[in-house]
This record gives structure tokens, C-alpha cells and sequence, in this order.
């Protein structure tokens, strides 16, 4: 199979679990634009939240954001398609979660937002220190931002909320799914991720392959959590770092190492520039 486009999660997949994109990694994506293949960011993360050591590689065009809600040409940074929650239930969502307790993140246009008090007291929250680092580097704090998302809601990309225990998560979790027309996902176990009804990476896989006139056949998908399924499924290749989940390994065609072993870099010499 002759892979045209590779498609990579960052967290707990390109990068390795300080958060840093290794030399070697760096080295193997750059080899693989140069000989002709699309190197696609496809992420939970906010366009703000794009490491530069990622978007500044010279063979990283695009970037698939917030779960699949945008897509931003990384050159001209036009955004080229959105895929955003539908304004009507953005309301439904306001009346359940105002009653919540919870850290609660809003992706707007490309940016994450945070409420205040839990941006000032991330340690209540139960994160770890460099998770505390990474929202303290990448998120605007704002009084209420509930409100906010209801003053942009033509614009929300996603809604994340961020729980310090399984048995909120799991209640949460059940009072979402009554909800229609959103999806509900997540990239660790500390988190429910909210997007829209036809909101993930693979539907925005499948936009940007059609303006690149290259078949999902074609495609390699690299990733390790849930929020990986759908673009797993879409591709011809489907690669499963060492670290995944294992409902991500059942979906695989390879099983390459580690995100802290350079899996990426491994699979794609193996299977991309063999």
C-alpha cells in the first residue's frame, strides 16, 4: 500500500509524555514530506495550544483541530473548514453545565479558554504538574466563561471538562448521552470532550483528502486514545502507538512502540518510506 498522507495525533502519540517532539521524530517527519507524503496534525488541541516546534516544520501544511472542528492551512493560517456545535443545543449544554463544579475548557475560533478560578487553583483539579504547565502555557483565563460561550455560540469548536474523580466523570458522561446532536469523546481519563454532531477527525480527514485528491485508502492514522477511533477507522493503514488503549490496538493494522520510543518515527520508516 503506498501511503500519501499520514495522519498524526500529537498527545501520547507524536510527542512523547514531557510534551516535546524528539530530534529523531522531527527527523522522520521531515523525510516523509520530502519525499512527497501530506504530513497532517490531527488533534484534540486547539490551534493556540500547537506546540511551534510541530507547526513550524517545513512539511507540516495542515492541522486538523479540536477533535476535527477545524482545519487551518498552517502556511496562510486560513482556516478551510469548520465543523462547529449547533448554537440550539449549545443552549441545552449552558442549562446542565452552569449547575456543575467542574473545570470546564471552551475551544472559540482556535483558542481554549478557561474559567478564572480553576486557571488560579489547577492543583484542586488533580492535574499533574506538567499538565498544570501545558493549560497555564496555552489557556486565557476568563470570569465566566459559560457566558462567553454563549456570547460566541455560532463558534464553539469543543467543550472540555476536566473531572478530579471516575464517578463524576462516569454521571457526566451519562447525562451527555441523552443529548442529541453532539458527540462525546475523550483523549485521557480525566476528561469528557463535547463536539459537534458530525464533529471528528476523521470527517475532517475525509474533507481535507478530497481538496488533496488523495483516496482514505491512502492514509496512514497514528493515535492512542478514544478520540482517535473514527480516524483509525477511515484509514488504510491504521497505527496504534505501544502506549494506546486497548480498544485502539483491536482497530489497528500495526502496532508500533511507544510515543516515549519514538513510535511514530518507527512505524513510518517501516510502513511509509520502506
Amino acid at each position: 500500500m503506498m501511503i500519501k498522507l499520514i495522519a498524526l495525533d500529537l498527545d501520547g502519540t507524536t510527542l512523547n509524555s514531557q510534551g516535546k517532539l524528539t530530534s529523531t521524530t522531527e527527523e522522520t517527519l521531515n523525510k516523509a514530506a520530502e519525499s512527497g507524503i501530506h504530513v497532517v496534525i490531527a488533534t484534540g488541541r486547539a490551534r493556540c495550544s500547537l506546540p511551534e516546534e510541530v507547526v513550524s516544520l517545513p512539511g507540516i501544511e495542515y492541522a486538523i483541530t479540536s477533535n476535527g472542528a477545524a482545519i487551518t492551512d498552517l502556511r496562510s493560517e486560513e482556516l478551510i473548514y469548520e465543523d462547529c456545535i449547533d448554537p440550539q443545543v449549545l443552549e441545552q449544554l449552558y442549562l446542565l453545565l452552569k449547575k456543575q463544579d467542574f473545570m470546564i475548557e471552551v475551544f472559540i475560533k482556535g483558542k481554549a479558554y478557561v474559567e478564572k478560578y480553576f486557571f488560579e487553583n489547577l492543583e484542586a483539579v488533580g492535574m499533574s504538574e506538567h499538565h498544570m504547565n501545558y493549560v497555564k502555557r496555552t489557556r486565557q483565563p476568563f470570569t465566566d466563561v459559560l457566558n462567553l460561550m454563549i456570547s460566541n455560540k455560532e463558534h464553539i469548536e469543543n467543550i472540555n471538562i476536566n473531572f478530579s474523580n471516575q464517578q463524576d466523570r462516569r454521571r457526566m458522561g451519562e447525562k451527555l448521552i441523552r443529548f442529541p446532536n453532539i458527540t462525546v469523546t475523550s483523549s485521557s481519563e480525566h476528561n469528557i470532550e463535547i463536539g459537534g454532531a458530525t464533529t471528528n477527525k476523521a470527517s475532517a480527514l475525509r474533507e481535507l483528502c478530497g481538496k488533496l485528491g488523495v483516496h482514505t485508502e491512502h492514509i496512514m492514522a497514528c493515535g492512542d486514545s478514544p478520540n482517535d477511533e473514527e480516524m483509525m477507522r477511515v484509514a488504510g493503514m491504521p497505527v496504534a502507538m505501544g502506549n494506546a488503549k486497548e480498544s485502539i490496538k483491536r482497530m489497528a493494522k500495526y502496532i508500533t512502540s511507544t510515543n516515549d520510543e519514538d513510535g511514530v518515527a518507527a512505524a513510518i520508516k517501516k510502513l511509509a518510506l520502506k
